[in-house]
């Protein structure tokens, strides 16, 4: 049953992403500003295929965390489902993510028109100054800077491998940073068709105090988003778990 619930939101999932994508083709003549709310609309549809199809709920705990204007938020990242649940609950948010992902036909062309911010990881240390570039200008323009600390998908319960880039954006863009714990891989595995029917919660912590040193902000973000996905892994399903807990 858990395979062919899986199977029928992977349908639903791609024939609902296809959908949105022709449908918004007219907005890329458009301002970005015009393309966020269609965001959100698709990221709330995945959210209710989600819990239709395959039971999937999701509980966010501290939207009011969430201050308006220019943002940096730091969040877990523990599969695909932040990439597009994120959108539901912030108004104008960029991510950082990989510069290949603006090479994919037709999606690329909504990330880059979106002004997602891209790293090119074989550029180097330019790579950091690019992006703290052009997040520094995103954040002035009142949108919410998205940004994977560990750089990549980490497994529930894996140790952390947090990155500096996150410091250099914590000073260069003079924003608050709110740090994000989240528990989505116990439900959503990386490299796995299943989707667990479960509650994925989000919880938004408060923001992190202005004038911390490189290392401090490194290491804060660090205790407070791994104190707080470890005490919601511990708080699911206890089978489930200790399944996925990983060892140190």
């Amino acid at each position: 049953m858990l395979f062919i619930r899986s199977l029928l939101f992977a349908v639903f999932f791609y024939g609902n992403l296809t959908l949105w994508l022709v449908a918004c083709l007219p907005l890329l003549a458009a301002p970005a500003r015009y393309m966020f709310p269609m965001a959100r609309g698709w990221a709330r549809t995945n959210l209710w295929l989600l819990r239709v199809i395959a039971g999937l709920k999701v509980e966010w705990r501290g939207l009011e965390n969430i201050p308006p204007g220019g943002l940096l938020v730091a969040s877990k990242h523990q599969s695909a489902w932040e990439t597009f649940a994120l959108f539901a609950i912030f108004e104008r948010p960029v991510f950082v993510l990989k510069h290949e992902l603006l090479r994919l036909p037709l999606f690329g062309w909504y990330l880059r028109h979106m002004g997602m911010i891209a790293v090119d990881r074989s550029a180097g240390a330019s790579a950091i100054t690019g992006m703290a570039r052009a997040a520094r200008e995103r954040a002035a323009q009142g949108h919410q800077v998205i940004i994977f600390p560990e750089g990549t998908r980490r497994p529930p319960g894996a140790p952390p491998e947090y990155r500096t880039g996150v410091a250099f954006l914590y000073h260069g863009l003079k924003v608050p940073c709110v740090p994000v714990a989240l528990n989505s891989g116990l439900f959503w595995q990386r490299q796995s068709f299943l989707r667990r029917p479960g509650t994925v919660v989000v919880s938004i912590l408060p923001q992190l105090p202005e004038g911390l040193a490189r290392k401090q902000v490194v290491g804060e973000l660090e205790r407070r988003i791994e104190d707080e996905s470890n005490r919601l892994l511990r708080d699911a399903d206890p089978a489930l778990a200790k399944a996925h807990r990983q060892p140190a």
